[in-house]
């Protein structure tokens, strides 16, 4: 059997990506959530991860401790996880390591919380580039396509590697072109995401770190993590 080590599904993006992948595709796993420490998550991920990150896949003696890597990997046992055409595939292979490598901006002033509402404090010349390309990149692959998913008519890889995005542009109130923010809301509106979104939500554990972190940036207008209501 297949295990998925990830961490808080509130904070944790690069875990959302082969989770929702596997979820979507129905490819069976166990999912094994190891909560960030405050003082020291790289000494227990490391106990499965040689990373010491998540998200990190363990099938009997292999183990795949890299977001991508794991796409790659489910690949060769399901084809469907990329597109069938090889030219398809080649865009979907590019826009989702671009995403993998790049938009630095974007993850670090918007860093990924779920149950919050944030009001950034202003918009820099980075992250507006970010944004551009991002909106960019998307509308190319929905019109190139033909939609509704970024690389036709089936969920991808490619769709999965863009799915945080959706979370952080509902947690920061963004808005991109019509087209890219129906695609979003589209992600947003999968079953498996919405059964992430209320995990997230429903956590117990509150991360001191990431929280300090998303406060550099803006205001928090609403928190809806249950462990703030009890």
């Amino acid at each position: 059997m297949r295990e998925l080590y990830i961490a808080n599904k509130n904070y944790s993006s690069w875990s959302l990506r082969p989770w929702l992948l596997m979820k979507q595709l129905n490819i069976a796993f166990t999912e094994q959530l190891v909560p960030f420490a405050e003082h020291d998550s790289f000494a227990r991920f490391r106990s499965f991860s040689p990373s010491g990150k998540v998200p990190c896949l363990v099938q009997h003696n292999t183990v795949i401790w890299d977001s991508l890597a794991i796409a790659e990997y489910l690949y060769e046992h399901y084809p469907t996880v990329w597109p069938a055409d090889r030219r398809v595939r080649a865009w979907a292979r590019c826009a989702s390591a671009e995403v993998h490598a790049n938009f630095n901006a974007l993850r670090t002033v918007c860093s990924m919380s779920c149950g919050m509402r944030i009001t950034l404090d202003e918009q820099t010349a980075p992250l507006l580039r970010d944004l551009a390309r991002l909106d960019e990149l998307l509308s190319e692959g929905l019109d190139k396509f033909g939609g509704p998913f970024l690389a036709g008519s089936a969920f991808t890889a490619v769709d999965a590697f863009y799915a945080p995005v959706a979370f952080r542009l509902q947690t920061y109130g963004i808005t991109l072109s019509a087209k890219v923010m129906a695609y979003m809301q589209s992600l947003l509106n999968l079953p498996a995401m919405q059964d992430w979104y209320q995990q997230a939500l429903a956590e117990p554990w509150l991360d001191k770190a990431h929280d300090e972190q998303i406060s550099l940036y803006g205001k928090i207008t609403a928190d809806l993590r249950h462990a703030l209501q009890q």
